[in-house]
């Protein structure tokens, strides 16, 4: 039986597999737990690359879940590049990969290195079609997965929690979850239509837009409050400062440019937070 759809041959099956990493949506979370490392005072690239590959194999199992059940369950999509059958065996071997990648963190580092990375997974699998109908589990999902790479990448270096990873994470989940807001109103007619209760569903779409910038604003209060307090280096603030333009012009667009604005934004933040921690230029003139 094919696992592509309308084509057979291996390389239409590579490529129906390749169709499923998203480089847009796939490199927040692996940014955030190389970020995670980074922070930790040395890094041990094979342990790294290691959390990295359990990261992947999460993110693509969300991405390839969310697409088996619009498709194949829900009917809401108008084709899939996979089969049904392609799907269940691409879930299978993503799975194995994490679960393997998973228990290796556990054997190489300890067993809470692979309990922050196993609800990755968790988040990724039951996003479609049960995280993805309430308005709280629909915004925080990829947020929280996102603060759970940090979280992970820095433990598996450090062997530790420490207050500035705890604190990055924090505000990844507000900020991230702010932006999800804004993307989740893209579909605010259809939503709407099929009763999926996103934010903008619930509370329409002005009051969902003034909860976003709400959580986007205390994410860089937040930052600028532990630079303040010295749990983040001082030139944090830049990243804050940076963000603030990017969402101050989304905030004039429409959801589509808005969400195309504060995602990139999100990965010129996250830039800014890694020069910040990496080489703390002010640090010499604290």
């Amino acid at each position: 039986m094919a696992l592509a759809s309308g084509e057979t041959g291996r390389g239409a099956t590579l490529r129906a597999y390749w169709s499923q990493v998203h480089p847009v949506f796939m490199t927040p979370p692996l940014a955030a737990g190389l970020f995670g490392a980074i922070l930790a005072d040395s890094v041990a690239v094979s342990l790294a690359a290691l959390h990295l590959v359990a990261i992947f194999a999460a993110v693509y199992t969300a991405h390839l879940k969310d697409g088996y059940v619009d498709f194949h369950v829900r009917g809401e999509d108008d084709a899939h590049p996979l089969t049904e059958r392609g799907c269940r065996l691409g879930l299978a071997l993503s799975t194995a990969a994490f679960a393997l990648c998973t228990l290796l963190l556990w054997l190489l580092v300890d067993w809470v290195a692979a309990a922050l990375t196993a609800p990755t997974w968790v988040i990724a699998y039951h996003h479609a079609p049960q995280l993805d109908t309430n308005p709280i589990t629909a915004t925080t999902g990829y947020p929280l997965g996102i603060a759970l790479s940090l979280l992970g990448g820095f433990y598996v270096q450090a062997g530790t929690i420490a207050p500035v990873a705890l604190g990055f994470a924090l505000v990844f989940l507000v900020l991230l979850s702010g932006i999800k807001v804004i993307d989740d109103a893209q579909d605010y007619d259809y939503d709407r239509s099929i009763d999926k209760r996103t934010v903008a569903v619930a509370l329409g779409p002005r009051r969902a837009h003034a909860v976003a910038y709400g959580l986007m604003v205390t994410a860089l209060l937040v930052v600028v409050g532990f630079a303040a307090a010295r749990v983040f280096p001082p030139t944090t603030v830049l990243a804050a400062l940076a963000f603030a333009v990017v969402a101050a012009l989304a905030r004039r667009a429409g959801p589509e440019i808005a969400t195309m604005l504060l995602v990139r934004g999100s990965y010129v933040f996250l830039a800014v937070l890694v020069f910040a921690v990496w080489f703390e230029p002010l640090a010499a003139l604290s």
